[in-house]
């Protein structure tokens, strides 16, 4: 597959040179209690997942990320609080929480594929964590009947995301 003339080397998209941080925050002088936080070598992924979880800490008055350019691996994400927190402690306590989250998310996709490979069922018994429905299905694919594994054919979490959970 050949680049275009423009496209960086895939490489530069995800890997940091010499000398260069992950990430830079940067005080915005223009409005009060404001940080731009430069996220070096990540996307949109990392970018809304922080966004979301900034907004979640009460003290946030706004939090937004764009990426300036698709060829730039960049991302800046734009944190304003109340003045109660700094937009440093409420990215951090953000992060703690983003984390926690992320944890809580592997360890319950560990025990449905535990459980999936225990019983042998096909499809096994993941719905959705609170109740109610998995990925597919209802207003804007959300919700719904089946199940991670059900909604999908039955085919279970291995077929599914087409890689074996071995290590698990």
């Amino acid at each position: 597959m050949s680049q275009g003339v423009n496209a960086p080397n895939q490489f530069e998209l995800f890997m940091l040179m010499p000398g260069e941080k992950r990430v830079e925050i940067k005080e915005d002088t223009r409005i009060p209690n404001t940080v731009i936080v430069v996220l070096n070598k990540e996307d949109h992924t990392l970018g809304n997942m922080i966004r979301h979880a900034v907004l979640n800490q009460p003290s946030v008055l706004f939090a937004g990320y764009k990426v300036p350019h698709p060829l730039e691996p960049r991302t800046l994400v734009r944190i304003q609080t109340d003045g109660s927190k700094t937009p440093i402690q409420a990215l951090r306590d953000a992060c703690q929480a983003l984390v926690a989250s992320l944890n809580t998310l592997q360890h319950t996709w560990s025990d449905e594929v535990r459980l999936i490979r225990s019983t042998g069922a096909p499809g096994g018994g993941m719905v959705g964590v609170q109740g109610g429905g998995g990925m597919q299905g209802g207003p804007n694919g959300m919700g719904g009947q089946g199940g991670v594994g059900g909604g999908y054919g039955g085919q279970g979490a291995d077929a599914m995301f087409g890689q074996s959970y071995a290590d698990i």
